[in-house]
């Protein structure tokens, strides 16, 4: 089964009493631990790094840790993009966290990302990651799907094709940091470095800026996103569609986005890893005397063979039958018990036969009972 979400009080590692400034405290340790420049090729590291945003961008806003606190980790999917919008990008976190305000931050900030503030030479700045959170049937999620999803998200803005400027005009290096997107302040024995308050981190200013973007580049617009599922997906999977998150700042390279399945319940089948189980009815008769009966699966049905003498909660394995494995030719069992059903309304001749077979029947042809009141005679004796 896929791993659920962990708590985000347990993430950040503080108890769910903790203030902000232990939130923050507790967030400025582990994200320099876990940060992907000081972990380059871990995955791992990679995963932590944005899980701890994403459980620092809830926990430091009163009305989203209020949500939280009162319906968990569902106060967020609904929509699918999150309270107010979805989620920050962690790195724009990070840089608000250690490189806004001063303190020591400044100089984290400036080690991670070489000075830059996050952005290229150019200004352009790569846009925050997205999440949608899709439903879907356990039968696209057998054999796959293709699905198309609709969002409102930041992309190029029309009028000046994402550059921020005017036509005609153009970026000019920032005269505060004089391009570096960052300025060095002295405190004491130290210096710190900040982002530039004068173009937040880009090194650029725009001569003269676009009118409907007023310079940043991009506009809030629908976009139609394709989403290829591949049989085999589980609930809480992630794909990730890259480019497909928000464009960046005045050109910039998009974000991307992470779709988060979650797998509707079945009117027939419960899913446990690649088996799927289900119930069904099966006659007094045909349990008594042996048979066959039809059993459904996700192609269609099939036979089942039933033994004679086969008793309530008996469960059969049907090889074959069930989930195939991600990106695997293999498929799980269907596991099958099956119900034994008694009739509720008989007639006169059926009571007449059921009476003189149960005049017909010994101890020998009912093994269960005989051996429940066995056992409580020796429990009185």
């Amino acid at each position: 089964m896929s791993r659920q979400k962990r708590d985000y009080y347990e993430v950040l590692e503080v108890e769910r009493t903790a203030t902000e400034e232990v939130i923050k405290r507790s967030y400025r340790k582990l994200a320099v631990k876990y940060h992907p420049d000081k972990n380059p090729g871990d995955h791992a590291a990679e995963d932590r790094f944005k899980e701890l945003g994403e459980a620092y961008d809830v926990l430091m806003e009163p009305q989203k840790r209020a949500a939280y606190d009162r319906y968990g980790h569902a106060a967020f999917q609904q929509g699918g993009m999150g309270a107010s919008g979805g989620f920050h990008d962690p790195f724009d976190l990070f840089r608000e966290v250690f490189g806004a305000g001063g303190g020591s931050g400044g100089i984290f900030d400036h080690f991670f990302s070489g000075g830059g503030g996050g952005a290229e030479g150019s200004g352009r700045q790569r846009g925050s990651d997205l999440r949608y959170d899709m439903q879907i049937t356990l039968e696209e999620a057998a054999f796959g799907a293709e699905k198309e999803i609709e969002i409102r998200k930041l992309d190029a803005c029309a009028t000046c094709a994402g550059s921020g400027a005017q036509k005609g005009s153009k970026a000019l290096t920032c005269p505060t940091c004089r391009g570096r997107g960052q300025v060095v302040a002295s405190r004491g024995f130290f210096q710190v470095a900040q982002t530039c308050p004068k173009c937040s981190g880009s090194g650029q200013i725009i001569e003269k800026p676009c009118s409907s973007c007023q310079g940043e580049g991009r506009e809030e617009k629908t976009s139609r996103v394709k989403i290829k599922v591949p049989a085999g997906i589980d609930s809480d999977s992630r794909l990730r569609s890259t480019g497909g998150g928000e464009t960046g700042l005045r050109g910039g390279p998009a974000g991307d986005l992470y779709v988060v399945m979650h797998i509707k319940e079945h009117h027939v089948f419960v899913r446990e890893g690649m088996d799927l189980h289900c119930e069904v009815p099966l006659p007094f008769t045909t349990a008594a005397l042996g048979g066959e009966i039809r059993v459904p699966t996700l192609d269609g049905s099939v036979d089942l063979k039933i033994p004679a003498g086969t008793q309530g909660g008996a469960v059969f394995r049907i090889r074959g039958q069930g989930m195939p494995g991600l990106h695997s030719s293999a498929r799980g069992d269907i596991l099958t018990r099956v119900q034994v059903e008694v009739p509720t309304r008989l007639d006169g001749d059926q009571r007449a036969a059921l009476e003189k077979f149960a005049e017909l029947c010994g101890a020998d042809n009912s093994p269960i009972h005989k051996s429940f009141y066995d056992r409580l005679k020796d429990l009185f004796s």
